[in-house]
This record gives C-alpha cells, sequence and structure tokens, in this order.
C-alpha cells in the first residue's frame, strides 16, 4: 500500500498530512525530509498506547535525542495541570524553539501537547502521529488543541496547526471495538454534513471499516475524511463561521459527555453519534430534514449497531445540566445558540435561528 500526501493549507501555514500503512518505521526519514535542525524530540504519549508502537518510532529516532513524557489516558486529563506539568518537563529538559514536540496517541494527546507545543518559548514545533481511527480521521487535523473545565469541554484552548500529521493505517488494527466505533463518527459526520455520495459508500461499506478494519476501505474512508475537513479549516481556520459545520452533532455530544463527567461510560465518538441523530431528529423536528432522509440515517445507525439510545440520557435529574451545557458551547456568540443542522444528507448549514426555549421543548418532546 503506497502512501499518500494530503495537504493542509491555512493563512499561516502549510503541512503534510501522510497516510499509508507502515509509516511509523520511517519517522525518522520523514522529519529529516521536512525539517532542519531539529537535535531533540519529546514523544508524548499515554499508557494505552501499545508500546510496540512506540519503540518502531524511537527506533526510526536513533539520531535524534528523544525522551518519551508518558501521560494518564482519558479526558480528565485534558487539563492545566496536565499542562503545567508537561511544559515545565520541556523546560527542564532545555528544549529549544527548534525541537520538536510529537503526540503519540488520540485526540486527547494531540490536544495537551499541541496546547504545550504552542505556550513553550511561544511556539516550537509539533507534529501529530495519530494512533486512533478518530484521531486520524479528524483530531489530527486542523490545529485545535484545548482542555476542559467544569464549566465544560474544551473551553480553554488556542488553534497551532501541527507541522506534520503520520496517520499509520497499522496502528487501527491494536485498537479495541469501542474505539472503531468511536472513530465512525467522526467518518459519519463529514459525510453527512458534506458528501452525500460519501454517506452511501459508506452505507455500503461501514462493515468492512468497522467489524473486519479491511485496509483499503480504511484507507479511502480516512484519505475522504481528510480532505473534508482540510477544505474545512482552509477556508476558516479560526472558525468564525464555516468551520463551526464541523461541530455537527457535538454541542448534544458535549453535553452528554459533561453529564457524565467524562468518564468511561460514554466516550467522546459515542457521545458524538448520540448528538448527530439528535440533531438529525431535530431538523425533522423543526421541518427541515425529510422524514424520508432521517430514517435513511436511522436505518444506517441500526444497520451497523451505532449508539442510538440518548434518551438515557435525556432524564429530568439532567436536563438542566443538559442545558447549561448547550448554552456554554463555545460556538455560541452574544448568548445567542448557534446549532449546526442538516437540510439533506450531504447539506449542512449554521443558525442562530432556535432560542434556547425551543431547544428545551424539542428535548422534552423526545423523553
Amino acid at each position: 500500500m503506497k502512501k499518500n500526501n494530503l495537504i493542509v493549507k491555512t493563512k499561516d501555514k502549510k503541512y503534510n498530512i501522510l497516510v499509508g500503512n507502515d509509516l511509523l518505521k520511517n519517522t525518522g526519514l520523514f522529519i529529516n525530509k521536512e525539517f532542519k535542525n531539529i537535535k531533540k524530540i519529546g514523544i508524548i504519549t499515554d499508557s494505552n498506547i501499545p508500546k510496540i508502537l512506540i519503540k518502531k518510532i524511537k527506533r526510526s529516532l536513533k539520531k535524534f535525542d528523544t525522551i518519551v513524557f508518558t501521560l494518564k489516558p482519558g479526558e480528565k486529563t485534558k487539563n492545566f495541570k496536565t499542562i503545567d506539568v508537561l511544559i515545565n518537563w520541556t523546560l527542564k529538559n532545555n528544549f529549544s524553539r527548534s525541537d520538536c514536540l510529537i503526540a503519540v496517541g488520540g485526540g486527547v494527546v494531540g490536544d495537551i501537547t499541541g496546547f504545550a507545543a504552542n505556550l513553550i518559548k511561544r511556539g516550537i514545533k509539533f507534529i501529530n502521529i495519530p494512533t486512533t481511527l478518530l484521531s486520524q480521521v479528524d483530531a489530527s487535523i486542523g490545529g485545535k488543541t484545548a482542555v476542559n473545565s467544569k464549566y465544560g469541554k474544551n473551553l480553554i484552548g488556542t488553534f497551532y496547526q501541527p507541522d506534520l500529521v503520520i496517520s499509520d493505517i497499522s496502528a487501527i488494527k491494536y485498537l479495541p471495538h469501542r474505539e472503531m466505533v468511536c472513530g465512525y463518527a467522526e467518518i459519519l459526520k463529514h459525510s453527512l454534513i458534506e458528501d452525500k455520495a460519501f454517506f452511501y459508500w459508506l452505507d455500503k461499506n461501514a462493515k468492512k471499516i468497522i467489524f473486519k478494519r479491511n485496509l483499503d476501505y480504511l484507507k479511502y474512508a480516512i484519505i475522504k475524511s481528510c480532505k473534508i475537513k482540510s477544505k474545512v479549516v482552509s477556508k476558516d481556520e479560526k472558525e468564525k463561521n464555516y468551520r463551526m459545520i464541523l461541530n455537527f452533532g457535538h454541542t448534544f455530544g458535549h453535553a452528554f459527555e459533561g453529564i457524565t463527567n467524562y468518564s468511561k461510560k460514554l466516550n467522546h465518538g459515542e457521545a458524538v453519534l448520540l448528538g448527530i441523530l439528535l440533531i438529525c431528529n431535530f431538523s425533522h423536528f423543526n421541518k427541515l430534514l425529510s422524514l424520508h432522509d432521517l430514517n435513511i440515517i436511522k436505518k444506517h445507525y441500526a444497520k451497523y449497531k451505532l449508539p442510538n439510545n440518548y434518551n438515557q440520557f435525556l432524564k429530568n435529574k439532567n436536563f438542566n445540566k443538559i442545558i447549561t451545557f448547550i448554552k456554554t458551547d463555545k460556538k455560541n456568540i452574544k448568548q445567542k445558540i448557534n446549532l449546526v443542522l442538516i437540510k439533506k444528507i450531504g447539506k449542512s448549514f449554521i443558525t442562530k435561528k432556535f432560542s434556547i426555549t425551543k431547544i428545551k421543548a424539542f428535548l422534552k418532546t423526545t423523553t
């Protein structure tokens, strides 16, 4: 399987996304080709990442002074305490602005590493090596970095584009099935917001991605998702308007994560899948999405056994918390609730039309 090279262009930076099989053994070669003057490399990972992947990367970096920093896995690690410890670790080890941090892991590792890289000496090099399907199709691209707070997810952060992304599809074989479903959430999202033909391709082939992990089908889905996200990011890097469509399903999804305290009861991809289905129902409820298209989406969920029981989180005891998380969503401006809705499969849009009162009324009809 050959290596594919995608290019992301923003106002301030241009960088490559390398997608292929068994790329990790060539990490050092890719770095030598892309950059000059890097001497020290910090590999930032978490304890869930298979040691064989870290060893493969370290072997390829023999010419560099390489050290490893291991995080605790999970969303609860995304906080200022972790950032403080990581920054002081790099300063203690005398990283210069020409040196580099490499994130090896999922979206949490990428967020933390990118955030820290942005702050250390006002910016050092940052390479993302996503090892989960979710991070390969979404989190590793676009430069969003953030930590969580008690008021919501990803409310504190920066935009800091990576200098290189290396997506090795072979890393996906180590993922549990639950993580495959989580990654598929973002693939499905990309198809629903931007590409009707891609959705119908997924409707035929998702089994080969989620259950069989066929490398050719995975590669196609990863590249397709990367192209969609790269196009959006290139047009609106700082999420002033258009880029908000990438948050389709996330307004409700982040609220679900919040009420479960970012625990293992519900991970990010599962929350996004529930949020997507709920916002599709909201779109139909407001006569924007046809019943025909809504039923096609629902059948897709049923066919591939995707999480669909959002009612378990819409109980009376959670209702006010959910509304609070929706109000504090980072897309909102001047108390206006920005929602990403869907008109039809492959066609999304952003609106401020719906008040919190209307959202409450809808949510009460679903319980």
